[in-house]
């Protein structure tokens, strides 16, 4: 029994009981039959659970332990960026050093494929994974928690109400973050704010800042502390959003029906939504290391959200919805090679575009659009550049 046995990923011994236990449930089977199969599923649900369990089992009868749990995932994770992504980049991870650990904050869009695109940059690149961080309010189902936390997933108590009960609960994550870094080796993902930032603005939440140095001992100085924790800000940007409609209908919801009000197990379709959608070219860009002086959070949440920002590759579809939304041509840089945006010879690509737009309701359109406009809103903000009009 160790401090951190309630919300710390599962260690190597205990890898095989759990995964005869998730293969046991018929909840397990039937999710992933209904993911890779769902038409089939519906009809002949008798005929396909049975081999979904055979597959699976055969797929997890030699795995003893957690590298061998992600070596699976990591298979599966590769399947799915050849099938739903155009391409997959990567930059700023050369400078990090592959067997150093290290805090990575980023942006939040998709509650699974952030931290499984950063995991999966580290994975190719021979770095250690990282243990990721996943509210507990995800974790609805037996089965969801156990292949999480088989995944070096850890929990973070978003369930807590009373005030004294969430500061003991936020306390008690910010020693485990600091107990993996600095004794462990073992890096952390954490999103830099609770909830997917579904209008398409990246902006880091001060309290994510304020429990990650909770465990701070009074004597020390923040700065020092911080470079302990050696924070990496991360920029992930999709090309195409699989739950944008979603999104956009949550958001329509909240700003002229008076609220809304989540299905049960919403979130866990929305990670499957977002698995099997199409992402088109997705980027991970890892930003240099925060070893600057601060002088408390809101320094250091000025300096990630700047990053993050400055960092996040702009896709065509972003320059698209500005232009669309703004009627004015952004005079900015996209791609990863930073190409400035001309819209004419993209037209076929706006066309297909605005065809997957088109395809949300009208009242809704905007919202989405929003969406994918905001992060070139934020990169102008930040660049002071100024947009030329149509």
């Amino acid at each position: 029994m160790t401090q951190f046995d309630d919300i710390r990923p599962y260690y190597d011994a205990e890898v095989r009981p759990i995964i005869d236990r998730i293969l046991a449930d018929p909840e397990l089977v039937d999710a992933v039959a209904r993911l890779k199969f769902p038409k089939l599923t519906q009809w002949l649900g008798w005929l396909i659970k049975p081999l979904v369990r055979k597959k699976l089992s055969d797929q997890l009868a030699g795995v003893n332990d957690v590298r061998g749990f992600q070596e699976v995932v990591a298979r599966y994770l590769s399947g799915m960026i050849t099938e739903t992504t155009s391409s997959v980049t990567i930059s700023g991870l050369d400078v990090l050093e592959q067997h150093q650990s290290y805090l990575f904050i980023s942006n939040h869009r998709d509650i699974a494929l952030d931290p499984a695109f950063v995991n999966w940059s580290l994975f190719q690149n021979d770095c250690n994974t990282l243990r990721i961080a996943i509210g507990d309010n995800l974790l609805t189902k037996p089965y969801v928690s156990d292949l999480m936390r088989l995944n070096k997933s850890f929990i973070v108590n978003r369930s807590a109400k009373a005030p004294r009960e969430k500061f003991k609960a936020a306390k008690h994550l910010s020693a485990y973050i600091h107990h993996s870094i600095a004794n462990e080796t073992s890096s952390i993902w954490i999103a830099q704010r609770e909830g997917r930032a579904k209008d398409g603005f990246d902006k880091t939440n001060s309290a994510v800042l304020g429990m990650i140095t909770l465990n701070k001992p009074k004597t020390q100085d923040f700065s020092e502390y911080v470079k302990e924790l050696r924070i990496v800000p991360v920029s992930i940007s999709y090309e195409l959003d699989p739950c944008d409609a979603a999104k956009a209908r949550e958001l329509y919801h909240q700003r002229n029906l008076g609220g809304y009000q989540k299905e049960e197990h919403e979130d866990v379709k929305s990670i499957a939504m977002g698995i099997a959608g199409k992402k088109g070219h997705v980027h991970i860009a890892f930003g240099p290391i925060l070893n600057g002086h601060y002088d408390g959070t809101d320094q250091l949440v000025a300096e990630i959200d700047h990053q993050i920002v400055m960092n996040y590759v702009l896709h065509a579809t972003n320059c698209f919805a500005y232009e669309i939304l703004h009627g004015t041509v952004p005079v900015i840089n996209y791609t990863e090679n930073n190409i400035p945006y001309d819209p004419q010879p993209l037209a076929p690509q706006k066309a297909e575009f605005m065809a997957r737009i088109n395809e949300i309701p009208a009242e809704q359109r905007d919202i989405a659009l929003a969406m994918y406009a905001n992060p070139v809103v934020s990169k102008l903000a930040k660049l002071n550049a100024e947009p030329i009009a149509c």
